[in-house]
């Protein structure tokens, strides 16, 4: 078997009376051995159709885009998979297209690229062209480096054994971003190809926002780096900058000096969220080690981190019974150092920070040890 086309359907006898045929037409004058698996959720006569112009259909057990893809992804035999939808949105004549760097072995995964192909007047909503998907397609390009212009396009082929390299899980409308973000980071050769993109035929089943949404918790989810670290980095230096200079040289400014203790403690915290989250991608492999995982991976991580705590500790503590003693002696009555006690309260809450963040971390090394 050459090809195995997947198309997931919910609804669609109208269009897939149509697109099946086309399908049929062009691998046979391309002159591949294919078949055509469509996985279906219909509750009008879809498969019914599907199964007379010769494609095996498939009942849907579960819900989801992602969800029929994997399942189909189960039945194809073919050396190489094609997913497109079968709305009449997507045109078959452009599957020679997708196939050929397959075939000269020049790729192991085509993807479609619409907006640098054509796309008819009313086919996609400007809201999607002009601003959801370069948005989310920019975002992932950023956080992936995955190289392309659209993320969200439904026509694809891919090589079987990279495929098979692909960890994929999503069941709804996200799995388009996974797909694409899996191949980056196995190292797939990833090629875009122009195509053209119709007005669909009968109702679109896409939430716009819901499932923009979707693919952005996604892309979020899988880069803690862009979700924790940057975000931590930046409140942690900016707590720093505000706590000392107002300490040093605005001593005044009392709430100014708060916010940078507010500030540095959050983004202490959101930067352990974040090696945390890396750390343990790397363990369960899902991620390869990098310079920072590697640092806190390390077997003496533990007794480093209890020692750096361990000093703020004791800097706060004994900055904290050097103010007590002062309070003493005024006999327990109104003391005006609120730079000293915000400057003790935050190293204490930072060393306890760092204290219980060793030991999370470290739990992670148990199997090492």
């Amino acid at each position: 078997m050459d090809v195995s086309v997947v198309l997931p359907t919910m609804n669609e006898e109208e269009a897939i009376r149509i697109v099946l045929p086309r399908i049929k037409t062009v691998l046979n004058r391309m002159g591949l051995n294919y078949e055509i698996i469509v996985v279906d959720k219909s509750e009008d006569r879809t498969p019914e159709i599907a199964r007379e112009l010769g494609a095996t259909v498939v009942r849907q057990k579960g819900k989801g885009y992602g969800d029929a893809y994997l399942e189909g992804f189960k039945r194809a035999k073919g050396k190489y998979i094609l997913m497109l939808d079968p709305d009449g949105s997507y045109d078959p004549e452009d599957i020679p297209a997708l196939l050929e760097p397959l075939l000269k072995d020049e790729a192991d995964f085509v993807i479609g690229s619409r907006l640098k192909g054509e796309i008819d007047p009313g086919a996609m909503p400007w809201l999607h062209r002009r601003v959801g998907n370069p948005l989310l397609t920019w975002i992932l390009d950023l956080f992936f480096k995955a190289g392309i212009s659209d993320a969200h396009c439904g026509m694809r082929a891919i090589k079987r054994e990279a495929l098979e390299k692909l960890p994929l899980k999503c069941r709804g409308m996200e799995f388009a971003s996974e797909m694409v973000i899996e191949a980056a980071k196995h190292g797939l050769r990833i090629k875009e190809v122009p195509i053209r993109y119709h007005r669909r035929i009968g109702k679109s089943k896409l939430s716009s926002f819901k499932d923009g949404w979707r693919h952005l918790r996604l892309m979020l989810l899988y880069s803690p780096t862009h979700l924790f670290l940057v975000p931590g980095l930046l409140l942690f230096v900016l707590g720093i900058f505000l706590l000392t200079y107002t300490y040093v040289f605005e001593p005044i400014r009392l709430h100014t000096m708060i916010l940078g203790s507010l500030l540095l403690i959050t983004g202490t915290q959101v930067i352990s969220f974040g090696v945390s989250a890396k750390v343990y991608a790397v363990k369960e492999g899902f991620e390869k080690p990098d310079r920072i995982t590697r640092f806190f991976m390390r077997y003496s991580i533990l007794e480093e981190g209890l020692l750096v705590g361990g000093i703020f500790l004791l800097v706060g503590l004994v900055l904290g019974v050097r103010l007590f003693l002062q309070w003493r002696e005024a006999n327990y009555g109104a003391l005006f150092h609120i730079r000293e006690a915000v400057l003790i309260l935050t190293l204490i809450t930072l060393g306890l920070q760092v204290v219980f963040f060793s030991f999370f971390i470290s739990i992670y090394m148990l199997k090492e040890g």
